[in-house]
């Protein structure tokens, strides 16, 4: 699919100003092709925001956001935009962790009016459908706008919160309106397994692959043209400059903010697609200490772990035997072995398959190695494949061969999507 079948808009003027013409549905709006220094990413909120919020001019304008909305300075794009009369702000809406991050994994703020503008916080957090298109209705918006920060993995539950709004914005025939910002591992590539629809849940509702390589604009994209082709939203999408497929975070200049309390520096996000499995697993994830998805153990793990995980000469990355205490979480309190993951070359790391090494090795040197008895791992890998074919003695090579053709399917279909080279 080209741009130009995409409806994409073109951008004039010195600054990069978004076009004033009002956008199809599914369109993006296109940044400039003009020559950008590195290290310098303007958002889509920036482009937005230096374009006079044209493209949400005479609208009531509803956020979906959480403490990642920010400008380059660091404020808030809620509290940026609330005392400028060029935009019209009348509610929030928050995801999990809350609008202004005040609560932890699998929790959310609920329903208050925010102390520092006075506007309406709705909990959207676990709502999908009708009773969010109800918020929306209730809330009186025209727009919902949405500005999060993703961490590149399917089980990373604000794209799921993207999605249920789009849908949900539909239903209550509300216009839809993505800012971009970068993936943080870049998008280069997708990888690991793409979901059985059989196992959707809020982390993983729909057919993408585990690593998904796109940025929210993207997924938006593909999400309405794909899954929610039969009704779909009035959308539009505001690109950001100066992003390439190849960036990582701290390649782009901008500010980093954790987006959820264990994501806590854009290194966590490198390892997280892989190393998030250890939740579905008896072993701690590292929650509970300063380097969560990083380090990795249990009660009765020692070095050979450590040994057996290297001994596999993964490219772009080591292995520390290392013992950690957590603070909470799976053995809070209690001193664990196990490994730290040490990344030494991004560009050759693969999360996926070093995360699928890991629970090979650990099963097959510590015998206490168990999967969570709700069988959560089929959740996060979103097939039962990863879990049977470890259980029955599969290899790295193997189990990772075996989401080869899947793979392909939905990076052909992922190609139809993408904004930036």
């Amino acid at each position: 699919m080209t741009l130009s079948r995409r409806g994409v808009l073109a951008v004039g003027g010195a600054m990069g100003a978004l076009a004033a013409t009002a956008a199809a549905p599914g369109t993006a709006v296109a940044a400039g092709q003009g020559p950008v220094a590195r290290g310098r990413v303007r958002t889509g909120f920036e482009r937005l925001a230096s374009d006079g919020y044209r493209l949400l001019a005479g609208q009531k304008v509803g956020i979906v956001t959480n403490p990642t909305g920010i400008t380059s300075d660091v404020r808030h794009i809620v509290d940026a935009m609330h005392p400028d009369d060029r935009v019209n702000p009348t509610a929030v809406f928050g995801p999990e962790h809350g609008f202004r991050g005040t609560a932890q994994a699998g929790g959310s703020e609920g329903r208050y009016d925010d102390p520092a503008t006075g506007l309406p916080v709705y909990d959207t957090y676990l709502k999908s459908g009708q009773p969010l298109a109800d918020i929306f209705t209730a809330s009186g918006v025209d727009t919902v706008v949405f500005d999060i920060q993703d961490a590149g993995a399917r089980f990373y539950t604000y794209i799921w919160t993207l999605y249920d709004c789009m849908e949900a914005a539909a239903l209550a025939g509300k216009r839809f309106v993505v800012l971009d910002r970068p993936n943080p591992v870049t998008g280069r590539a997708a990888l690991g397994p793409v979901l059985d629809p059989a196992f959707a849940t809020f982390v993983g509702r729909r057919e993408i692959s585990q690593a998904h390589g796109m940025t929210v604009a993207e997924l938006a994209l593909l999400f309405n043209a794909e899954f929610l082709a039969a009704r779909p939203v009035e959308l539009d999408v505001v690109k950001m400059s100066g992003w390439r497929r190849a960036d990582f975070f701290d390649a782009t200049g901008l500010p980093w903010v954790p987006p959820s309390p264990n994501m806590p520096t854009p290194e966590t996000a490198v390892v997280y697609p892989g190393t998030c499995l250890f939740e579905g697993t008896n072993l701690s994830e590292g929650r509970g200490t300063t380097r969560p998805f990083e380090l990795l153990g249990a009660e009765g793990i020692d070095h050979r772990w450590a040994a057996a995980a290297n001994g596999l000469e993964l490219p772009g990355v080591a292995f520390r035997e290392a013992y950690f205490t957590p603070t909470f979480s799976k053995f809070q309190g209690k001193t664990v072995g196990g490994v730290q993951v040490h990344v030494q070359d991004r560009e050759a790391f693969d999360p996926v398959r070093t995360g699928i090494a890991l629970l090979v090795t650990a099963k097959r040197t510590w015998s206490g190695f168990a999967w969570r008895a709700d069988n959560w791992i089929d959740k996060l890998t979103g097939n039962t494949r990863v879990r049977t074919m470890i259980d029955a003695g599969a290899d790295t090579d193997e189990v990772t061969g075996a989401w080869a053709a899947d793979l392909a399917a939905f990076r052909r279909v992922r190609r139809e999507h993408l904004l930036y080279r």
